[in-house]
């Protein structure tokens, strides 16, 4: 009984994270993102071949569905932090494997970073600055994400070296820790082809209004 307990939000969390708000958006505005532009099902594909403000929610959408679920399960299971980061984990899975898509998604940046912003938030805001900061430098979605992932590893691992008293005790717990490294990799990893397209200056880049 205690397992199907614990396994109820796992399964939960992992249905709502594959939830592809992207194409459900572009669909409802007649554009199929899966075959248009890079062909993901994330904001910034959303942004470049719908509208900024379709990208903008489609965003808010994706870092809800990473967030609500991993919060809900923190009220009911504070006691037991290994079934939250679970409930975490199972999202940004859904996200980037979602069953409704035969398993081909997106690369779970914001659904990740919804989901750390219940876990260990300073980390996220840190994360979030630098996003904003470096989009706003190379105009590249991919560099900002990059150096967020790369962030929010980097914060929690001194929140728990450090041992910094602003960091909560589930924030500085190894398991966190780990998990958010994890995600940060994993994000990173999904940003393969990014990395490739930099590399030989392919990649897609948001200009400048003029």
């Amino acid at each position: 009984m205690m397992i199907l307990k614990c396994l109820c939000p796992l399964v939960v969390a992992y249905l709502v994270g594959a939830i592809p708000f992207g194409l459900l958006i572009g669909l409802y505005n007649g554009v199929d993102i899966r075959k248009v532009g890079s062909g993901n099902i994330g904001a910034t594909n959303v942004t470049r071949c719908c509208s900024p403000l379709l990208g903008k929610l489609c965003f808010g959408c994706d870092f809800l569905k990473g967030f609500l679920p991993t919060q809900i399960t923190l009220l009911f299971f504070a006691d037991c932090p290994l079934v939250v980061l679970g409930a975490a984990a199972c999202t940004v899975l859904g996200h980037m494997f979602p069953c409704y898509l035969k398993f081909k998604g997106g690369k779970g940046v914001s659904t990740a970073g919804g989901a750390m912003l219940a876990i260990a938030p300073i980390a996220v805001l840190t994360a979030g600055i630098l996003w904003v900061v470096f989009f706003l430098l190379t105009r590249y979605v991919s560099v900002a994400s990059i150096i967020a992932a790369l962030a929010i590893v980097a914060v929690v691992w001194a929140g728990r070296l450090g041992d910094l008293p602003f960091f909560s005790a589930t924030a500085k717990s190894l398991p966190t820790v780990i998990f958010c490294t994890v995600l940060g990799v994993l994000a990173i990893v999904r940003h393969k082809d990014n990395i490739v397209r930099l590399i030989h200056g392919t990649e897609n880049r948001f200009e400048r209004k003029k």
